[in-house]
């Protein structure tokens, strides 16, 4: 049969191409892997990511949004079953990973890696958490499948090239969760396979302009990712089947423009794209990190600038953070996403907190009008260095003409430039203290570090599960 309709391909052509040769040494690498085979230091980096995850979900629980939903879902719900945590409440394993999902991105403080391009850890650590009860898995059976979804999920994201109007939360996540539920839950190299291309299919394809508007339903699709993931794996199990290669259709075709397989095996078992993540101190999109690392350095070095006699900004960024230019946000979220916006909360705080996109920052006079005099433009030089480095340079002109100059190449958190171990768990005990207190906080951070001698979770499971201070 010809057919001469473009891009119609004969079914008599897709049905005949072979399971791709990446898969099956997917299946066998993840069937095979051992703690053995762990080094040391990829072990601690596991625990720090696991930890500053649970920081991140803690303290995103005390949103309005996110208390409202943790209710709701919990009253559909009784008897045992997993934690949304720092809620207090206990659900069905899959509402509890989406509301973990969707508490973790509420205040972008969660992880991410710069390669993949998104943020693996958010997406497969409420699955992880959710598959199974907390006293069937082991602490290094547990923090095995975190890995793998964690290193399945980046690469996938490192492979493909989503469409410029596609948010990546939601997209290739899906398939790390699914990954590390199937994982924790037994699965065969068989299944393993399966897994991937069932859960490619199960992606949420959202709109990034979500996150430029302020539309709070972006928060979500870390949530579907974790929460479709687990259904996926219920699929398998059930003895449901994808396409032969369903991330190349999805990453390759639908939500991307291009999948490269050669990532998915490249230094396979050698190199861990956990070890090449990075954390966020400053509680913005990372896409502003460059800028932001910029004026903190520049506070630094000189004290505070006087923010009323600042004639201009002119920030020279690469091409995704330049795209985010809006000066006037209406809400939290697209304050975060603003890097007028984001420049001028933290000439005024001095620093950019959770504090400094709230309510009362928004609505300041004086922030608001300085992120008016914020211009950004896209450097085409500084766009060619990524995704290795994510350049940023800040010129403050000052009214009498001074002019205030700083540029950095890197952001601070990345693998070429990363916080210390004190400063990682210095974020942990901040976002966790006001939830639970410094000595439960305390207990979490030291059940984390001790999960490869743990037999099981059920510690772990009910510090999670404790109520935040002010629900008791």
């Amino acid at each position: 049969m010809t057919l001469v309709t473009p891009k119609l391909v004969p079914a008599s052509v897709l049905l005949a191409e072979p399971q791709p040769a990446w898969l099956t040494r997917w299946g066998a690498f993840a069937s095979g892997l051992s703690w053995d085979d762990l080094s040391e230091p990829l072990a601690k980096q596991a625990k720090l990511v696991v930890l500053d995850c649970i920081g991140a979900v803690a303290a995103g629980m005390q949103e309005g949004e996110t208390k409202k939903l943790a209710s709701r879902l919990a009253a559909r719900h009784s008897g045992p079953g997993a934690p949304a945590i720092g809620s207090g409440k206990r659900m069905r394993g899959e509402d509890a990973a989406f509301v973990n999902g969707v508490a973790g991105t509420m205040l972008e403080l969660d992880e991410g890696n710069s390669f993949a391009r998104g943020h693996p850890g958010i997406h497969v650590l409420p699955a992880a958490l959710a598959v199974r009860p907390a006293s069937d898995i082991s602490g290094r059976d547990f923090l095995l499948g975190f890995l793998l979804g964690y290193e399945v999920g980046a690469r996938i994201g490192a492979s493909c090239r989503l469409r410029p109007t596609v948010h990546p939360h939601g997209t290739w996540g899906t398939i790390g969760a699914a990954f590390a539920a199937a994982y924790l839950d037994g699965a065969s190299a068989g299944d393993l396979i399966q897994t991937i291309n069932v859960s490619s299919t199960l992606s949420v394809g959202a709109s990034l302009r979500t996150m430029l508007e302020g539309a709070t339903v972006r928060n979500s699709f870390a949530g579907f990712s974790a929460r479709n993931g687990i259904a996926a794996w219920d699929l398998v199990a059930s003895g449901f089947t994808g396409e032969v290669d369903g991330p190349r259709s999805v990453y390759g075709g639908i939500l991307g423009e291009g999948f490269d397989p050669a990532v998915m095996v490249e230094e396979l078992g050698t190199r861990w794209e956990v070890q090449r993540n990075y954390f966020k101190r400053h509680a913005a999109c990372r896409f502003n990190h460059g800028a932001l690392d910029v004026v903190a350095g520049l506070l630094a070095g000189r004290g505070p600038i006087d923010t009323k006699s600042v004639a201009s900004i002119a920030v020279k960024t690469y091409s995704l953070a330049a795209q985010l230019d809006g000066n006037a946000p209406g809400n939290m979220l697209a304050a975060k996403f603003s890097v007028p916006f984001c420049v001028a909360t933290m000439l005024h705080h001095g620093e950019a907190s959770v504090e400094a996109f709230r309510g009362a920052a928004l609505a300041n006079e004086d922030i608001r009008a300085l992120a008016k005099r914020v211009s950004v433009e896209e450097d085409p030089a500084m766009t060619a260095m990524l995704p290795a480095k994510r350049p940023a340079s800040v010129t403050i002109r000052m009214e009498d003409g001074t002019e205030i100059v700083g540029e950095t190449f890197t952001n601070r958190g990345d693998a070429a430039d990363p916080y210390s171990d004190a400063e990682i768990l210095e974020k942990f005990m901040n976002l966790a203290t006001p939830v639970w207190g410094e000595a439960h906080a305390a207990r979490i951070r030291a059940a984390v570090d001790a999960l490869d001698g743990e037999g099981d979770l059920t510690e772990l499971d009910a510090l999670l599960a404790e109520p935040a201070l002010e629900e008791k």
